[in-house]
C-alpha cells in the first residue's frame, strides 16, 4: 500500500513517506496524499462500484488503507442528492441540488474526514487525539475514536452549541472549552500535542482528513453519470472539503472517468467572519485574519484558514466565486429550506442558499446550469441556537 502512495506538500512540493505520522511540511504548509494513478488507472474500472455497499469506503482503491485492513466506520459517505423542486422553481432554476450531508454519522459531512483519518491514524499506531473544534469536527473525532478504542482531547470554545461538548463528552472524549474562537483553542491543542504528546488532528495538519472529504465529489460525478454539476456552493470554514473535491476531480480525470470540464465553486462565508471573501474581493493571494469573529454558524468561525492559499487558487481557477451572508439571512434559510423541502439544514448549508438566491438574482448562475448546495450538517445540533435566534426574525418554533 506505503509503495503506491507518499506525501507531497502542497506549496513546495517537498515529498515526504507515507509509512509514519506526519503533520505539516517543514515549511509549514499541508501535504496531500498522492497515489499512483496511473497503477490504479489500469487495475480498478468504476464498474466495480456497482457492486459496493453505499458508503465512501466504496472507492477504497483510492484511499490511504493497507490492503486487507478494516476501516474505522459507522457507515459514513454516500448521502443523498435532493432536487429542490420548489425552491428552484422560484428561481428559474429547474436543476438545483442540495447534498445533505447531515444524513452521515454524527450528523455532519465531519464524519467522512474522521473514518479515514482515524483509520490511517491506528494503522500507524496513534491512540491519543486532540482537536481544536468549532463542534462538529470534535464530534467526529469522538465517536470515531471511540469506535477504534482510541483517546480524544476536544478544544472548543466555550460557546459553541451545546450539543457539541456533550455528544464528545458522551463518547468519552475529554472536553476543555475555552473562551476564544478556534484559533484560541488551536494554540492550546498545540500545547498539548507538544507537552503531553497527543497527536494534532486539526484540520489540514494532518493529510488524511482532506482524504475522506474528497469522497464528496467522487460520490457527485457518480450521482451525476460522470458529469459534474456546473456550480457548486460551499459553506467554507477551514474549506477542507472544498479542497478535497477539487482534489478528486483532478484523481478522477486521471483515472479516465471525467473529462477536463471542471464546476464553478462558490465559497459562501458568514458576514461576521468572512477572511476569504474580502482575499478574493480584494485579490489577495491568502486570506486575511478576521480579529472579532462573529457568526451563529460556528463551522463558519474560522479567522483564518490554514490552507486559504489552496481554496482561493481552486476559486479562481474554476472560475467561481466567494460572497458572504448575514446571520439574519441564513437563519431565514434554515426556515425557508424547511418549510419549502423539508430539510432542516445546519446555519452553514443554509448560508448556501442564500447565496443561491443572490446569485441567481444577479444572473451569475443562469437557468439551464446544474447547481449543487452542500449542507454540511443537521440542524438538530444547533436547536439551542435557533431557539434564541429565529423567533427574532418572526419566527416561531
Amino acid at each position: 500500500m506505503v509503495s503506491r502512495m507518499r506525501l507531497v506538500c502542497s506549496a513546495c512540493s517537498r515529498e515526504a513517506p507515507a509509512d509514519r505520522p506526519a503533520s505539516l511540511c517543514p515549511c509549514g504548509k499541508p501535504f496531500y496524499v498522492e497515489y499512483d494513478l496511473e497503477s490504479i488507472r489500469n487495475s480498478w474500472d468504476r464498474a466495480v462500484l456497482n457492486s459496493r455497499a453505499p458508503n465512501l469506503w466504496r472507492y477504497r482503491e483510492i484511499l490511504p488503507l493497507d490492503a486487507g485492513e478494516e476501516p474505522v466506520s459507522l457507515g459514513e459517505g454516500m448521502t443523498p442528492v435532493i432536487l429542490l423542486e420548489r425552491l428552484g422553481a422560484g428561481l428559474g432554476l429547474s436543476r438545483l441540488y442540495l447534498k445533505d450531508e447531515a444524513q452521515n454519522p454524527t450528523g455532519t459531512f465531519k464524519a467522512r474526514g474522521m473514518s479515514v483519518a482515524v483509520s490511517r491514524a491506528r494503522s500507524l499506531g496513534i491512540e491519543r487525539f486532540v482537536i481544536p473544534s468549532a463542534g462538529n469536527a470534535a464530534g467526529a473525532l469522538a465517536a470515531y475514536a471511540a469506535r477504534a478504542g482510541l483517546q480524544v482531547l476536544a478544544v472548543m470554545p466555550a460557546d459553541t452549541p451545546r450539543a457539541n461538548p456533550m455528544e464528545c463528552r458522551i463518547a468519552g472524549a475529554r472536553v476543555l472549552l475555552l473562551e476564544g474562537t478556534i484559533a484560541d483553542c488551536g494554540r492550546v491543542a498545540r500545547v498539548k500535542a507538544r507537552e503531553e504528546g497527543w497527536f494534532d488532528m486539526s484540520t489540514l495538519k494532518e493529510p488524511y482528513r482532506v482524504e475522506g472529504k474528497k469522497t464528496m465529489g467522487y460520490e457527485l460525478a457518480e450521482q451525476f453519470a460522470w458529469r459534474l454539476p456546473d456550480v457548486i456552493l460551499y459553506p467554507t470554514g477551514g474549506g477542507t472539503g472544498l479542497i478535497g473535491m477539487w482534489k478528486a476531480f483532478r484523481e478522477m480525470e486521471a483515472l479516465g472517468w471525467i473529462d477536463g470540464r471542471r464546476p464553478r465553486m462558490v465559497v459562501v462565508q458568514a458576514a461576521g467572519c468572512a477572511p476569504l471573501v474580502e482575499a478574493f474581493t480584494r485579490g489577495l493571494p491568502a486570506g486575511v485574519e478576521i480579529e472579532h469573529p462573529r457568526t451563529v454558524a460556528s463551522g463558519l468561525r474560522v479567522p483564518k484558514a490554514l490552507g486559504d492559499f489552496i481554496i482561493l487558487d481552486i476559486v479562481r481557477r474554476s472560475g467561481g466565486t466567494a460572497l458572504a451572508v448575514t446571520d439574519e439571512e441564513l437563519l431565514a434559510a434554515v426556515a425557508e429550506l424547511n418549510a419549502e423541502e423539508g430539510l432542516f439544514p445546519c446555519p452553514e448549508g443554509a448560508a448556501c442558499w442564500a447565496a443561491c438566491k443572490r446569485l441567481a438574482a444577479a444572473g451569475w448562475i443562469r437557468p439551464e446550469e446544474t447547481v449543487v448546495l452542500f449542507n454540511t450538517g443537521t440542524g438538530m445540533k444547533y436547536l439551542d441556537v435557533y431557539a434564541r435566534r429565529l423567533p427574532g426574525l418572526g419566527l416561531s418554533l
